[in-house]
């Protein structure tokens, strides 16, 4: 089982460097901010309703839509560390 209070909040974190302005979607599988957000915000209310939602470790893979964002938008090394507290969450009792 997973750390969902965790997951919560790296969710939460990850929505907000998505949701950044500047940010370039041109690598990534998502088309655009919007796009991008209402995946995020799904898998949000999901995590809320205590269910784990198996599209999430997606956003977070190698060459994945959030990584792909991050390195074209230049908060790759944000990126690195919220995956690190991912991949830790999503093993971790919750």
């Amino acid at each position: 089982m997973a750390n969902t209070a965790k997951l919560l909040d790296i969710f939460h974190r990850a929505r907000d460097l998505v949701a950044r302005p500047e940010n370039d979607f041109d690598w990534s599988s998502w088309r655009d901010s919007e796009d991008a957000l209402t995946e995020i915000d799904g898998i949000i209310s999901r995590l809320q309703a205590n269910e784990l939602p198996s599209e999430m470790s997606i956003i977070f893979a190698p060459t994945g839509p959030m990584q792909e964002l991050a390195l074209s938008s230049g908060w790759g090394n944000r990126f690195l560390g919220l995956a690190t507290e991912f991949d830790a969450a999503i093993s971790e009792p919750g």
